[in-house]
């Protein structure tokens, strides 16, 4: 009888997903409209979430899809005004430009572009940077602060361990690897400083230019006002950072009234081709996103995107052998991972760019380590000016238990056979023996992805080495470094590719996701798996440090940056 039930549940669930999310016609839409897009939550880089998962009300939505949702909107010529409600954003910086990018597209193609904000959050700068893009800025009456200067902020567990009576022994190749610092230090290195103050400059020298830019005020200016931090709404709009206070309902009755709304899922079933969208080529859109892992899949138990390296180097494949795909992107988010995955994905790469079709790799918000080292495969680079990216360097982290064992009065006897068997062993410390074997191996690995990213990037071994040691760039830096061609989105990306290609830059391009996007039946068996697997899911700032707990768990070499920093 119950399991008779679990089927009745999920039948009822397939049949109301096939009617909420099936296409039910175009929307009419009256000349003069104001589409309306709400801009809030976490955007990924990644097909839209299973539907499944969206019933349960996952809050995570498709970055891409938002962006040919506006791109859309510079066609439509139904609509007047595109107003952005914007509330609390789980983005970065990367992403933040793109957006603003994509704003631009609308001014120039005659939208009118309003940004309302509604955000709850102390030090809104994300929202507030999106927001300066457009016409004008409007803020609801009990909206505060959003622009309070930027900070970021490093957690090193070194002292828990000591605490714990766990010894953390690190080997690494790079000074700028803070990586293994977060893990086995209490405090910032000298070199790891230098580095967080200058992604820290340059980002925050981007966020004052995009908000001089938008508002159309003077650099010095803009930062006398961070610093003096207006609260109120009155005080924003005396400062010429907004342009009105209103509640909702009144901004909507100005534009018009609902019969002049247009709702964001009703603008999603507007079909690209009547509003004259005519592709000539079809561009494979291949993920990379989440922690670099060797193996198969699209998601981890819970639920977060993974960068699995036989999926992207099947489907670089495919997309490589399929005629009627004309060249391919790899869209990169991933903080990094397992070197032998990031070689298999840079190896699928190489193959794929032989085969002569354009292959680019377009960074979003972060693409680094083993990101990295897997999209030096293709044929060029381009990033957002604050894109994350580098940190070409090794570690190994090897925690010790002798102490807490003891402290536990938990005996232990350990036998082994081999010289170098003790290296598998968490109840000792490394001997000399042991330890010059270990950082042979690590230098190894080092060697490695210096000779990948030397064959790929056409540099040599001594030009990558300079800027690699581990160092974190933005994508304003590293273009300046060689380690990315061109700065700019996905849009950049395409137009590389079309150029590549001898076609006009400005052509209509169809991007098909590779692998293909999965039915609803393995997107049910998918999503219960997952539910069912991350009983105890890690939340908060614990998600994002899962990449760096593994590594640690693991024990064996890793190719990630410092905690990415969350510069708010």
């Amino acid at each position: 009888m119950q399991r008779f039930r679990r089927i009745v549940v999920v039948l009822g669930l397939l049949a109301l997903a096939l009617w909420w999310f099936l296409p039910k016609g175009g929307p009419r839409i009256a000349p003069g409209s104001a589409l309306v897009l709400e801009l809030s939550g976490e955007y990924v880089e990644a097909a839209e979430p299973p539907l499944l998962a969206r019933l349960l009300g996952d809050g995570r939505h498709s970055f891409v899809a938002l962006l040919s949702e506006l791109r859309k909107a510079e066609r439509d010529d139904r609509l007047a005004v595109v107003v952005l409600r914007m509330r609390d954003l789980d983005i970065g910086w990367a992403k933040a430009q793109e957006l603003r990018a994509a704003l631009g597209e609308l001014r120039t193609h005659g939208r009118r572009v309003i940004a309302y904000l509604e955000t709850t959050e102390l030090g809104a700068n994300v929202e507030y940077y999106v927001a300066a893009a457009a016409d004008e800025i409007r803020a609801a009456p009990a909206t505060r602060s959003p622009v309070i200067g930027l900070a970021a902020e490093y957690v090193f567990l070194g002292g828990l361990w000591d605490k714990l009576g766990v010894d953390v022994e690190v080997e690494r190749v790079g000074e700028f690897k803070g990586a293994a610092e977060t893990l086995s230090e209490r405090q910032m290195s000298a070199a790891n400083r230098e580095m967080a103050n200058s992604l820290l400059d340059s980002i925050d020298a981007q966020f004052v230019a995009g908000i001089a830019e938008g508002r159309k005020l003077e650099p010095a200016f803009v930062r006398r006002t961070i610093d003096e931090a207006p609260v109120s709404p009155e005080q924003l709009k005396a400062v010429h950072l907004i342009d009105g206070i209103q509640f909702w309902d009144e901004l909507v009755a100005e534009l018009g009234g609902k019969d002049k709304q247009v709702e964001a899922e009703d603008y999603a079933r507007v079909d690209p081709k009547s509003l004259g969208f005519a592709p000539v080529a079809r561009f494979a859109l291949i993920y990379g996103s989440g922690n670099v892992v060797v193996g198969r899949g699209s998601t981890s138990r819970s639920g977060s995107p993974i960068f699995a390296s036989d999926t992207v180097s099947e489907a670089l494949a495919e997309a490589a052998d399929d005629a009627s795909v004309q060249a391919i992107i790899l869209r990169i988010d991933s903080p990094g991972g397992s070197p032998l995955a990031a070689d298999q994905v840079w190896r699928a790469a190489r193959r794929a760019r032989a085969q002569g079709k354009p292959l680019i790799a377009s960074f979003s918000d972060v693409a680094a380590s083993a990101a990295y080292y897997a999209g030096s495969g293709a044929d060029a680079i381009v990033a957002p000016p604050a894109s994350l990216t580098g940190s070409i360097g090794v570690f190994v982290v090897r925690p010790v238990l002798r102490d807490l064992l003891a402290k536990l009065d938990i005996g232990v006897e350990t036998l082994t056979r081999g010289s170098y068997a003790s290296l598998l062993l968490a109840s000792q410390p490394l001997s000399e023996h042991t330890r010059s074997w270990l950082h042979a191996e690590v230098v190894s690995i080092y060697d490695l992805f210096l000779s990948r990213v030397s064959e790929g990037r056409g540099r040599t071994l001594a030009e990558v080495d300079a800027v690699a040691r581990g160092r974190v760039w933005t994508g304003e830096q590293a273009v300046g470094k060689g380690l990315v061609d061109e700065v700019g989105g996905l849009r950049v990306a395409v137009r590389r590719a079309l150029k590549q290609l001898d076609l006009d830059p400005n052509s209509d391009v169809s991007l098909i996701p590779y692998p293909a996007p999965k039915s609803i039946a393995e997107q049910l068996d998918e999503t219960l798996r997952n539910l069912a697997a991350s009983a105890e899911p890690l939340g908060g700032a614990l998600r994002h440090a899962e990449p760096w707990l593994e590594a640690m768990r693991a024990g064996a070499p890793a190719l990630l940056p410092p905690f990415i920093p969350q510069i708010r």
